[in-house]
């Protein structure tokens, strides 16, 4: 007789928007600087089990291998795993779709092989963070966060602060599935031709951040919040502008945030490259009130809406373990 047991790591890892960059002058010898939230109802969810080859299954599939085959490495695990990508962020969308894959394999595999890899290591071995710490903030700690830019170490930028999202506020999210935001290649040319960013700008986005933003979270004071992080959107929106067609990437998405600041909102932005905008609301209520009107007064841009949360927990990780059984031999 032979005990034998099913042993697995579920890891479940909320996508994030990335509200805007402080510092793309850099002046100070940190470039960047960025402030983004995690989101409840957007998630990745991998779980991952031992095997003899390195294989995977669901969305984004091929993407998930490849991280399990280099985490695999980096560990100097031999054999494989199975990666079944239960669900996953949309792709490039500007919802942190990468970086929360990369983490939520690596962190499955770890959990695993019950070794301790951290999520900072994990994005570094995987190449994720190299400018913003945002999404792998939001898998340690939730929340709305804020890093300090990259320096000159080759590591994902420190948190700098973090703080509770309000439990009443809510998000309306706006996707446009007829554009896809820049990434990869396309991303590092974009950003290697932007021109020089002034450092009044930076000065004025950090005060922005660091008087009015933060203090406003803290205080659960939705009109300050929004209106720091419009006028953040609106700097940064204007300098990207040459590289993505304008303020925001999609015109249609631009419309429809121009319709929830006439409507309402407290303040609306776009998620890094985009396409996904994004709408700050006071209620539960006044969030799905709006979302049905621009569903309605919308009609025609092909838009689709939908009300999100802020989540303030980590990413969720658990090993699960089948009773074990006696086979006969």
């Amino acid at each position: 007789m032979i005990l034998t047991a099913c042993h697995s790591a579920t890891v479940s890892a909320a996508a994030r928007l990335h509200m805007g960059f402080l510092d793309l002058n850099g002046g100070l010898g940190r470039r960047y600087g960025s402030l983004g939230l995690a989101l409840e109802e957007l998630a990745t969810t991998v779980t991952v089990r031992a095997g003899e080859a390195v294989t995977a299954e669901g969305p984004q599939s091929e993407r998930a291998e490849a991280y399990a085959r280099a985490a695999l490495r980096a560990l100097e695990i031999q054999g494989g795993v199975h990666v079944s990508v239960r669900q996953a962020v949309p792709e490039h969308a500007g919802l942190g779709s990468g970086t929360q894959l990369a983490l939520a394999v690596g962190a499955a595999i770890a959990r695993l092989f019950n070794l301790a890899w951290t999520p900072r290591e994990i994005a570094g071995t995987l190449g994720r963070g190299s400018r913003s710490g945002i999404g792998l903030g939001v898998f340690e700690h939730g929340g709305f966060v804020v890093d300090g830019g990259r320096g000159r170490q080759d590591a994902p930028p420190m948190l700098v602060s973090r703080l509770a999202f309000p439990a009443h506020w809510r998000l309306v999210l706006i996707f446009d599935p007829r554009y896809i935001g820049l990434h990869g290649e396309a991303e590092k040319q974009a950003f290697a031709a932007l021109p020089a960013f002034p450092e009044a700008h930076a000065g004025h986005l950090c005060r922005l951040a660091l008087m009015q933003a933060l203090p406003a979270l803290a205080e659960a004071d939705i009109a300050g919040f929004g209106a720091a992080i419009s006028e953040i959107q609106r700097v940064v929106g204007d300098h990207f502008a040459p590289a993505q067609g304008g303020r925001f990437a999609s015109p249609r998405v631009a419309r429809a945030l121009d319709w929830l600041d006439a409507n309402g909102a407290a303040g609306t932005g776009q998620s890094s490259w985009g396409p996904t905008g994004f709408a700050l609301v006071d209620s539960d209520e006044r969030a799905h009130a709006l979302a049905r009107r621009a569903r309605i007064d919308l009609a025609d841009a092909g838009l689709e809406f939908s009300v999100c949360r802020g989540r303030n927990q980590a990413a969720d990780i658990r090993t699960e373990t089948a009773t074990a059984r006696l086979v006969a031999v």
